[in-house]
C-alpha cells in the first residue's frame, strides 16, 4: 500500500498494482498529458483561432486590411490602435506562393506552428525596398524561378502580419491606397499575368481571432494536426497529441471518461497560462529590479532559449499574450522596429482594477525616433479594452497631448479622466480587470542599456 497526497491510496500485489490503481494511474496520467498538451500547444492553438478568426471575412490568400485602425470590436490577442494592421492566410497547400511587397513596410510570416518564417521591409532581405517572394510549399521539388526572395515553410497554412503608420496629416487613407497599388498573392502558376487582388477591410468588424481556453482548444489542435503535413508541429508535442487521441488521419473522438479529463486539463492550463502571465514567478522576466514591467522576451531570443533550454513559461507567456514571432521583437536594430513591455500591477504590485484612477509618467526624454503607444487590454480576453473610447488607449501622437517641462509625459487611467488632465487620458471600466502594454516605435538607446526608465503606475484613489 502507497499513500499519496494527489491520488490517495494506491495498492500493490508485490509491487503488482491493483485494478483500482491502474485506473488511477492512468486516469492521472492521461490528465498530466492533456494538461501539458495545452500548454505546449498554445502557440499551435493561438494560430489556429488566428487563421478561423480571418477565415470568416476572406479567404485564403487574400489581404484583410484594418482600413479605419483597430478598435475593441476586433478580438485579437494584444493589437494596437495606431498603425494599419494587413493580414491574410498564405495557403501554399496548391503550390508556390508569390507575395508582392511595397515599400516601406514592417511584416513578417510565421507557420502554423507559430515558428518564425521571415521578415519583410526594412528588417527583410528587400530592406524597406519592396519586392516579389515566393513562398515554397512543404517538401517542394520544382523548379525555383529567378527573381524573387525565396522562403520555405514547414507548414501549407502561414500568417502574413503587416502594419503601416498613418500619413501625420492626411490618416489612413492614402497609406492604404499606396498599399493596394502594389501588393498582391496569388500563385505561381499564374505569375504572368496575376489576378486582381480581393482586399477586405475588416476595421469595425466583429471578429474573433484568439483560441479557445475551454475543451474546444483541442479541436483547434485537430484541425492543425489534420491539415498539415505528419509530424511537422514536432515530434514531442504530436507524440503528446497523438496520446490524448489527436492523431492524423484518424478521428478525434473522446469519449465520456476522456471527454471529462479534457475538460479538467483545460480548466487547469488555462488558470496556470493566467498565473505565468500574470504573476510570474521568474524575476528574470522583469525590466528593472524596482518597476513592474516585464515581458517574455527579456532574455533576448525569439526561440525562448536560454543556455540550450528552452523556458517553457516565457513560451506560455508570450502566446497567451501576444501574438506574432519574429527575432525584431526581442532585439530590434536601434531606432527601427519596436519594443514592448507590460504590466498587469501598480507601483505596489496590486492587480489594475478599472474603478480606480491611476496615472503613469514617462520621464523625458522618451527614448523614440518616432512615437510611444500604451495600450488597455483586456484581463479576460487579452485584447482591447471595451470602453467609450475607439483608442484603447493613448500614444504621443493624440491630438492635444500634453508634455511635462522635461519633455516627458504623465498620463492617467480610470472611468473618469482627472480634471483638467483629458488629453493625456484613457478610459476604464468599473469591475473589469486590465492591463496595460508600453510600446516605443524606433527605440533608442536608452532604452536598451536601461538608462531611461518608465515610471510605475501609481494608484491615485
Amino acid at each position: 500500500v502507497v499513500e499519496t497526497d494527489t491520488l490517495c491510496t494506491l495498492n500493490f500485489f508485490d509491487c503488482m498494482p491493483s485494478p483500482e490503481t491502474v485506473q488511477k494511474a492512468y486516469d492521472n496520467l492521461d490528465l498530466i498529458r492533456a494538461t501539458t498538451v495545452f500548454l505546449d500547444g498554445i502557440p499551435i492553438a493561438a494560430m489556429e483561432g488566428m487563421f478561423r478568426g480571418l477565415l470568416t471575412m476572406a479567404n485564403t490568400n487574400e489581404i484583410l486590411v484594418a482600413e479605419d485602425l483597430f478598435d475593441a470590436r476586433s478580438i485579437w490577442l494584444t493589437p494596437n490602435t495606431t498603425t494599419i494592421y494587413v493580414t491574410s492566410v498564405v495557403d501554399t497547400s496548391e503550390g508556390p506562393v508569390v507575395l508582392d511587397i511595397p515599400p516601406g513596410f514592417l511584416a513578417l510570416m510565421d507557420d502554423a506552428g507559430f515558428r518564425y518564417v521571415a521578415d519583410f521591409g526594412a528588417l527583410g532581405p528587400d530592406k524597406g525596398e519592396g519586392g516579389k517572394y515566393l513562398l515554397l510549399p512543404p517538401g517542394y521539388e520544382g523548379d525555383v524561378p529567378k527573381g524573387y526572395f525565396i522562403l520555405e515553410s514547414p507548414t501549407f497554412y502561414n500568417w502574413f502580419l503587416g502594419r503601416l503608420s498613418p500619413d501625420p496629416k492626411a490618416g489612413p487613407a492614402p497609406v492604404v491606397a499606396a498599399l493596394k497599388e502594389v501588393m498582391n498573392i496569388y500563385p505561381l502558376s499564374e505569375a504572368d499575368n496575376p489576378p486582381a487582388e480581393t482586399f477586405v477591410n475588416i476595421s469595425g468588424v466583429q471578429h474573433n481571432t484568439v483560441h479557445a481556453n475551454d475543451i474546444e482548444f483541442y479541436d483547434e489542435l485537430t484541425e492543425a494536426v489534420q491539415r498539415e503535413p505528419a509530424g511537422v508541429l514536432g515530434a514531442e508535442r504530436t507524440g503528446a497529441m497523438a496520446a490524448i487521441g489527436i492523431k492524423k488521419g484518424e478521428p478525434y473522438a473522446p469519449d465520456a471518461r476522456m471527454t471529462d479529463i479534457l475538460t479538467e486539463a483545460a480548466a487547469i492550463a488555462n488558470a496556470t497560462a493566467r498565473a505565468i502571465t500574470y504573476a510570474g514567478r521568474d524575476s528574470n522576466i522583469y525590466f528593472y529590479d524596482d518597476r513592474q514591467w516585464n515581458s517574455p522576451f527579456q532574455r533576448q531570443s525569439y526561440l525562448f532559449l536560454e543556455d540550450g533550454a528552452r523556458v517553457l513559461d516565457d513560451r506560455t507567456y508570450f502566446h497567451y499574450m501576444a501574438t506574432g514571432i519574429t527575432p525584431a521583437m526581442t532585439s530590434p536594430p536601434v531606432g527601427a522596429g519596436s519594443v514592448y513591455a507590460m504590466t498587469a500591477r501598480d507601483k505596489d504590485g496590486i492587480y489594475l482594477d478599472g474603478r480606480k484612477t491611476y496615472s503613469l509618467t514617462f520621464p523625458g526624454p522618451v527614448p523614440m525616433a518616432n512615437f510611444w503607444s500604451i495600450m488597455l487590454y483586456s484581463g479576460q480576453t487579452r485584447s482591447i479594452l471595451e470602453t467609450d473610447q475607439q483608442s484603447g488607449g493613448i500614444d504621443s501622437n493624440r491630438e492635444g497631448i500634453v508634455t511635462n517641462e522635461d519633455g516627458g509625459y504623465t498620463i492617467y487611467f480610470g472611468p473618469e479622466a482627472p480634471e483638467g488632465k483629458e488629453t493625456n487620458w484613457a478610459q476604464t471600466m468599473p469591475g473589469k480587470s486590465f492591463n496595460d502594454m508600453m510600446r516605443l516605435y524606433g527605440p533608442l538607446e536608452p532604452w536598451f542599456d536601461k538608462s531611461w526608465k518608465p515610471g510605475d503606475i501609481e494608484l491615485l484613489d
